[in-house]
C-alpha cells in the first residue's frame, strides 16, 4: 500500500498543498512551523479520521474558512481508490470515494493504513488511561474498519446510559423515587453489556496478538534494558479467565455476563455518582518492564523506546495481517539516541511507503534518503 497523491485545502496552516508521492522513503524537510507536521496530519485523518494531536476537528480547519479538504489517492495491489474528506465545524463531515459520496463518513475506513509515529507518543507511556484506550482502539479500527461502528454505538449507549443515571440519581436522592426510570436503566445496562462486551473481546484478542510483538520490538531497539510486556487490564477481570489479554481468545457469552453482573453491583454506587462506572471505557493497557509498570518506572529513553515499540509492534502485526501500512515518522529522528534511529531505520527501509519528517536533512538516516520536499513559507515543492 502506499499514497500516490495528497492534497488538502484550509487545512490547519495550509491554504492549498499539493504532492505526488510514489513508494519507498520520501522526506519532507523544513524548519519547525512552516507545516510539515500539517501534513502528516492530514494523511493520518485520512487513515483514521482523526488527528495525532487534537481531540475535535475544528482546530484542523485553517483560520476563518468554514471548511478543510483531504483528498488522497491510495494504491493497494495496483487497484487505486480516491478518498476525499470535506471537514466542516458544527456540522457532520462528509467523504466521498472515487468522486462518489459514501451514506457515512467510516465507511472511508480501511482504504488508506498508517502506522504514525510522533513525539506525542511519549503520552502513550507517561499519560493516563485513556491515551492507551485510544491506541487500542485506533489499531483495532485500523485492523478491522467495522469496529469504528461498534465503538461508535458503545460511546452512544454509554453517553445516554449516564444521563440516565444522573437523572434518576437525583430523583432518588429527592426522594421521588424514581421507579420507571431505574426500569429503563436496566434495559440500557443490556445495551452497554451488549456493545461493551465486543469492544472488550476485541481489544482482549488485540492485545493477545500485538504482545509478541511489542517484546519483540521492545527487545530490538533497547536490548540492554529490561524485558518489556503488556496486558489488558479490566474492571471486570475477575469474572473472566486470566489468559485473557495474553494468549486467549476472549467469548462474547462471558463477557456480557460479567458485564452485566458488574453494572448490578455497582448500581447504587454509579447513582450516586451519575457516571457508568463498569466498561471498556474504565480499562487499562498496562505497560511492564521486568513486572514493574512503566509509567514511574521507566527512564527516559525507556519510555521512548517504549513507544517506539507499540508503533512497531503495530507495523508488524498490520503486516502479519496482509494489510501493510504507509509508516509516517514526524520529527522523531532529532528526539532518539543512535541506537534507537537505527533500528527504526532498519525497519522503515523495508516498508512499501514511509513518509519522514525532519527539521534538517541531517536528522534523517541515510538509509532513508528518498524522494526530498521542501517546506517553506506555505509551499512544497520536490527537489
Amino acid at each position: 500500500m502506499y499514497v500516490r497523491h495528497l492534497q488538502v485545502t484550509d487545512f490547519r496552516s495550509w491554504e492549498y498543498a499539493d504532492l505526488e508521492l510514489e513508494p519507498g522513503p520520501a522526506v519532507l524537510v523544513g524548519q519547525n512551523g512552516q507545516g510539515k507536521t500539517n501534513l502528516v496530519e492530514a494523511l493520518g485523518y485520512a487513515a483514521t479520521l482523526g488527528s495525532h494531536r487534537v481531540a475535535t476537528d475544528a482546530p484542523l480547519i485553517r483560520h476563518g474558512c468554514a471548511r478543510a479538504i483531504v483528498r488522497t489517492a491510495v494504491v493497494n495491489e495496483g487497484r487505486e481508490l480516491t478518498i476525499e474528506l470535506e471537514i466542516t465545524a458544527g456540522k457532520a463531515n462528509r467523504a466521498r470515494v472515487n468522486r462518489g459520496p459514501v451514506p457515512r463518513t467510516r465507511d472511508v475506513l480501511g482504504i488508506l493504513r498508517t502506522v504514525l509515529f510522533a513525539p506525542e507518543d511519549l503520552a502513550l507511556v507517561r499519560g493516563d488511561p485513556g491515551e492507551r484506550r485510544r491506541f487500542l482502539d485506533e489499531l483495532l479500527v485500523l485492523r478491522t474498519p467495522r469496529y469504528a461502528g461498534v465503538r461508535a454505538d458503545y460511546d452512544r449507549v454509554l453517553r445516554q446510559r449516564n444521563a440516565l443515571l444522573k437523572s434518576s440519581g437525583h430523583a432518588r436522592r429527592a426522594g421521588s423515587g424514581g421507579g420507571d426510570a431505574l426500569g429503563t436503566l436496566d434495559v440500557w445496562d443490556g445495551h452497554l453489556a451488549r456493545y461493551g462486551a465486543e469492544l472488550l473481546a476485541a481489544r482482549l484478542d488485540l492485545v493477545a496478538d500485538l504482545g509478541p510483538h511489542l517484546t519483540a520490538a521492545y527487545a530490538g531497539v533497547a536490548p540492554e534494558s529490561r524485558p518489556a510486556t503488556i496486558r489488558y487490564r479490566s474492571g471486570i477481570a475477575e469474572s473472566f479467565p486470566a489468559e485473557y489479554g495474553t494468549t486467549g481468545r476472549a467469548d462474547m457469552e462471558v463477557l456480557t455476563d460479567a458485564l452485566l453482573a458488574a453494572m448490578a453491583a455497582h448500581r447504587d454506587q454509579e447513582l450516586d455518582r451519575g457516571v457508568s462506572l463498569v466498561g471498556p471505557h474504565r480499562d487499562e493497557l498496562e505497560l511492564t518492564l521486568d513486572a514493574f509498570p512503566a509509567k514511574g518506572y521507566a527512564s527516559h529513553g525507556e519510555s521512548w523506546s517504549f513507544a517506539l515499540a507499540l508503533r512497531l509492534a503495530s507495523y508488524e502485526l498490520l503486516r502479519d495481517d496482509g494489510n501493510e501500512p504507509v509508516l509516517v515518522l514526524d520529527d522523531v529522528f532529532a528526539e532518539l539516541d543512535r541506537r534507537r534511529r537505527e533500528r527504526l531505520a532498519e525497519v522503515s527501509v523495508a516498508a512499501e511507503q514511509v513518509l519522514v519528517t525532519a527539521a534538517v536533512p541531517e536528522d534523517v538516516p541515510s538509509e532513508l534518503a528518498g524522494a526530498r520536499y521542501l517546506v517553506s513559507d506555505g509551499e512544497v515543492h520536490r527537489e
